[in-house]
């Protein structure tokens, strides 16, 4: 079955969300709508439908004329199989002692790595993209440097690598939560395949904003791979949560972006222990300081 994408952008967050709920009345109907702000700074807003039949592109540009939006470009997909595709491009990961592989490249772990097995299909958070790479690189200083911990948080999981590979290394308590029940289900999952039920505790929830989270806290370290915008707004949260010396592995930043964010947690107490860029992304490691 083919699928048809039709993207534009506009500024504003109020126009953008009206003209994703225009797109959802057309006819033939989108199978699905998605509004997202581009995370540059630049104020533009994503709108993309996406339809099994060619889209009417006269009404597609009566609504790019109403809300102001750049003209909609239409694209016609491939029919792929897409666990298989990704299966063929995701090549296991090295992360100083840690190996993330999916089970199709199980006959390839090293001797003497830290294997975190992350499955195709859940392919978000894989240590494939600069962020999450950047976050284990970033673990695998602290341990060089001799650090450990016994409280650990992964805030905005994903597929829990990251808290999976805290809690290869280290016994105490371990917890993993996101936003997005979806998120939570997927870690679940990982940490089962990864032989770790019950090593790591997965919750749903924004930021610290969960009984088992407060519980826990103080932390001895924090991961939060999310976005420039959600780690500002998390800074005060980070560091009330964190002990003094405790360290916060921060990602998801653009490296345009990474000065700000640094200098945000400057005024919530840390010191800027590193910082790592890969690609166009930096990750920080941030120290508590009393």
């Amino acid at each position: 079955m083919p699928t048809f994408t039709a993207l534009t952008t506009l500024t504003g967050k109020k126009s953008a969300d009206g003209l994703g709920e225009a797109m959802e009345r057309l006819d033939p109907e989108p199978t699905g709508v998605g509004v997202f702000e581009v995370e540059d700074g630049s104020g533009l807003w994503e709108i993309g439908g996406y339809f099994t039949e060619a889209p009417d592109e006269t009404a597609l540009a009566v609504l790019s004329a109403a809300f102001g939006s750049k003209p909609f470009v239409i694209s016609e997909l491939p029919e792929t199989d897409w666990v298989a595709h990704v299966r063929r491009e995701l090549a296991p990961v090295e992360a100083g002692r840690f190996f993330v592989y999916g089970c199709h490249d199980a006959d390839k772990l090293p001797e003497g790595r830290i294997p975190l097995l992350i499955e195709a299909a859940m392919a978000f958070g894989t240590g494939h993209h600069g962020t999450t790479l950047g976050c284990l690189k970033a673990l695998d200083f602290l341990l060089d440097q001799g650090f450990t911990a016994t409280k650990v948080a992964d805030i905005g999981c994903g597929t829990a690598v990251l808290a999976m590979a805290a809690a290869r290394v280290w016994d105490g308590d371990i917890i993993a939560s996101d936003i997005d029940e979806v998120a939570v289900e997927v870690a679940e999952a990982n940490l089962k395949a990864n032989g770790m039920s019950g090593k790591v505790q997965c919750v749903e929830a924004a930021g610290f904003d969960h009984p088992e989270l407060k519980s826990l806290a103080p932390y001895d370290l924090i991961f939060a791979n999310i976005l420039k915008g959600p780690l500002v707004a998390l800074a005060p949260e980070i560091s009330a949560n964190l002990r003094v010396g405790g360290k916060a592995i921060l990602s998801g930043i653009l490296n345009e972006q990474a000065e700000d964010v640094v200098s945000v947690y400057l005024q919530n107490g840390f010191n800027a222990s590193r910082n790592d860029q890969i690609g166009e992304w930096t990750s920080l490691v941030l120290t508590k300081q009393g």
